[in-house]
């Protein structure tokens, strides 16, 4: 699609045709039948939401609001995106069809305000006319930010956080009014299964996962693409297409998901199902090889730091527990502490947040860890890999002009051991009492204590500098 860009109304109409109104029932049935599932990542069956928001509705005697969650917030996903800038009509067919059905008052849709794909979405809207009056509202391109209840806060007007407690849309979302929100793929998946029919639609894919799901595949991949694959097909398959070098492990299903094995990952087919005989997970569709040129221990542990800082910061176990787990990752990279540190740092916050945050923050270390246990060994016996991290699994502000990173003037440093008892997330001592850090930009929510670190140095050989340069 790169060669024609977006697709305009005339051309999305001449590729996908039209499709006849549902009613609400109608809606139902169909993503019953074709067993529509979400694609944000929680996988909960799309007709079960609308059923809810029906009932809701009759209960409280209330217009519903329509929302799509087109944030994507998490940095390696770009499947929205890719739908968002080139085949927008297909997620305002999806909302369109939802908000006819259920005789909504309004139609929302959530953008992340990094500005890819608004634009898009804009023109779009302009193109046609929709059967209730419907914005776009920008979020925080934040990891948190796309959660559904922090979408819904931030559409109120409220801070663009998860709001802490358990709050159903369905009953009280937008404006107070039963809420329909669900992700911009799965919009797109109603839009074609509705031209289709269900029996045409599960003409392709699995039997008991029809359809095709969305993938993202980056990180050590040489061509990294956004793919739409039918389920059952081979995982080797799409990351060969992909020239993707496995090397000790593939991540799936993003910074809240699992790691698996190269041998696992062989014998993987594309459905929710697939990966869970792995002890994967589908998630909302990443697929990041971790290669075999970077340093897989400095990798997740940058991961780990950042998703540290994109708490909320509104209860104990996200506040204090990511940090302690992010310090014990580190460590673990960094040759200078025990493995079941880690596991005791995420025993703390699995489940005792106020959201999923700290669970999958801790359900991506441990599982990293657990894939690269030769790495751990090499590292605690202070030998370590060999390799550098070379930043496979993006991070947002690896790209930020600015981003800084620590520095040492060898001839300077005497090994006063001052830094590492200001800063321990991010330096440890070595075996001959010389600071040892990542060498890699720092999370913003650690530069602070970074500063902290290079002010104490009474040999001023600790320094921060300009990441990319020595």
């Amino acid at each position: 699609m790169e060669e024609y860009g977006r697709l305009d109304l005339v051309a999305h109409q001449e590729v996908h045709g039209g499709f006849a109104a549902l009613s609400s029932g109608e809606l139902i049935g169909l993503a019953d039948r074709i067993e529509l599932r979400g694609r944000g990542g929680a996988g909960f069956p799309f007709a079960r939401k609308v059923r809810a928001v029906v009932d809701s509705c009759k209960r409280q005697d209330l217009p519903p609001i329509i929302v799509v969650n087109a944030t994507e917030g998490e940095p390696p996903s770009w499947k929205d995106k890719a739908v968002l800038t080139r085949a927008p009509h297909l997620i305002l067919d999806g909302a369109a069809l939802a908000a006819a059905a259920l005789d909504a008052e309004e139609i929302v849709i959530g953008v992340a305000d990094d500005g890819i794909g608004q634009d898009s979405l804009a023109a779009a809207l302009s193109e046609r006319k929709m059967p209730v009056p419907t914005r776009i509202v920008t979020v925080p391109h934040r990891f948190i930010s796309g959660e559904g209840g922090a979408l819904v806060r931030g559409i109120n007007g409220e801070a663009h956080i998860p709001p802490g407690r358990k709050v159903r849309s369905s009953d009280n979302g937008v404006a107070g009014l039963p809420t329909l929100l669900s992700n911009a793929e799965t919009y797109s998946q109603i839009a074609i299964a509705a031209r289709l029919g269900p029996w045409e639609y599960n003409s392709v894919g699995i039997p008991e996962e029809p359809g095709t799901v969305m993938l993202t595949i980056g990180g050590s991949a040489t061509a990294p693409a956004v793919v739409e694959a039918p389920t059952g097909t081979p995982l080797m398959e799409v990351l060969e297409m992909c020239g993707a070098d496995i090397g000790p492990g593939l991540l799936v299903g993003g910074y809240h998901g699992k790691w698996i094995t190269a041998e696992a990952a062989k014998t993987v087919t594309i459905s929710r199902k697939g990966f869970a005989k792995v002890g994967g997970t589908l998630g909302a569709g990443m697929l990041i090889p971790i290669g075999s040129q970077t340093c897989p221990l400095g990798e997740v542990a940058q991961v780990v730091q950042y998703l540290a800082g994109e708490s909320a910061g509104q209860c104990g176990p996200c506040r204090l527990g990511l940090p302690d787990l992010a310090r014990a990752v580190t460590l673990v990279a960094l040759g200078g502490s025990a493995l079941e540190n880690v596991r005791q740092a995420a025993g703390v916050v699995k489940g005792r947040g106020a959201c999923s945050h700290p669970d999958g923050t801790s359900r991506f270390a441990l599982s990293a860890l657990e894939v690269f246990a030769r790495d751990v060994e090499l590292h605690a016996n202070g030998e370590g890999c060999g390799k550098q991290t070379r930043g496979i699994l993006p991070l947002p502000y690896h790209q930020q002009q600015g981003a800084r990173k620590l520095a040492l003037d060898w001839s300077r440093c005497d090994g006063h051991g001052l830094c590492s008892a200001v800063a321990p997330e991010i330096i440890r001592l070595d075996a001959n009492g010389f600071p040892a850090f990542p060498q890699t930009p720092l999370p913003p929510w650690l530069e602070n204590g970074a500063r902290k670190a290079v002010n104490v140095c009474p040999a001023l050989a600790l320094r921060l500098t300009e990441a990319g340069k020595k």
